[in-house]
C-alpha cells in the first residue's frame, strides 16, 4: 500500500498538503473525503483517524493527522528541497515561528471572515448582520497588518529569498477570504507581490486546479450537506458569530 492522503480541498491544510505534494513530484493516492457529506464521521475513516477530521495521511500501516505535521513527515520521507524547510537553524526558526502563530490569528480570522460570508448564509438562509461582519473584516484586517509587519517585513518570503511551508500554508489560508468575496490584496501591493511569487514558486496552474472548489463555494446549497450535519453545523456558526 503506497501514500495516501485523505482530503477535501475545501479546507485550506488539505489544500496546502495537496499543493505541496504535487509541486514536489511526491506520489500519493488523492482519497477525496467530502466533509459536507459527512465522510469524515465514517467508520471507515475513523480507522484512518480517529478523531475524524482531515487532512489525514496513511503510508502503509502508519497514520497520521495535523496538516503540520504531515507536512513534516512528507518533508523528511521524501528529502525535499531545503527551502521548503530549511536546515538552517535561524531560517527554520522563521519558519516554525509563523507556523505557530498563524493558528489562532490568519487561520482563525480568516477563516470565520469566510464562515460568515459564505457558510452561515447558506445554512441559515439569512446573511450575518453588517455590524458583526465588519466586525470579522476589521479582526483579519489587524492579523493581516501583523504579517507584513512581523512576517514578511521587505523579504521576498517569509523565511528569505525563498519559499517555505510558512509561505505556502499562509497564501492557502488568505485565498479562503478571497473566495469569499474579500478582496484582501487590491490595497495591500507588498502582500499582492508576494502571492504571485509563492504562486509562481509552486506553479501558477496547480496553484489555480487546487482552488477550483472553493473558488465556486458558494455555489453550494444547504441540501447538499449531510441533514445530520446541519444543524450541528448551523449551531457552531451562531455560536461563533
Amino acid at each position: 500500500m503506497g501514500l495516501e492522503l485523505y482530503l477535501d480541498l475545501l479546507s485550506q491544510p488539505c489544500r496546502a498538503l495537496y499543493i505541496f505534494a504535487r509541486s514536489n513530484n511526491i506520489p500519493f493516492e488523492f482519497k477525496r473525503v467530502q466533509l459536507a457529506k459527512g465522510q469524515h464521521k465514517t467508520e471507515e475513516f475513523r480507522k484512518v483517524n480517529v478523531l475524524m477530521k482531515v487532512p489525514a495521511l496513511r503510508d502503509g500501516s502508519f497514520t497520521l493527522a495535523e496538516s503540520i505535521a504531515i507536512l513534516l513527515y512528507l518533508v523528511q520521507k521524501f528529502k525535499t528541497p531545503d527551502h521548503w524547510y530549511p536546515a538552517d537553524l535561524q531560517k527554520r526558526a522563521r519558519v516554525d515561528e509563523y507556523l505557530s502563530w498563524q493558528h489562532i490569528n490568519i487561520r482563525a480570522k480568516g477563516s470565520k471572515l469566510f464562515l460568515s460570508k459564505v457558510l452561515l448564509p447558506i445554512i441559515t438562509g439569512q446573511p450575518l448582520p453588517p455590524e458583526k461582519l465588519e466586525f470579522a473584516t476589521e479582526e483579519l484586517n489587524v492579523a493581516l497588518k501583523q504579517f507584513e509587519e512581523k512576517f514578511l517585513q521587505d523579504k521576498p518570503f517569509i523565511a528569505g529569498s525563498e519559499v517555505s511551508l510558512a509561505d505556502l500554508v499562509a497564501l492557502v489560508e488568505l485565498m479562503q477570504p478571497v473566495c469569499a468575496g474579500y478582496a484582501l490584496f487590491e490595497e495591500r501591493p507588498a502582500l499582492a507581490a508576494w502571492r504571485g511569487r509563492v504562486e509562481e514558486a509552486v506553479g501558477k496552474e496547480l496553484f489555480l486546479e487546487a482552488h477550483q472548489e472553493i473558488m465556486n463555494v458558494k455555489n453550494l446549497t444547504a441540501d447538499q450537506f449531510a441533514p445530520e450535519l446541519l444543524e450541528n453545523f448551523k449551531q457552531q456558526l451562531l455560536k461563533q458569530n
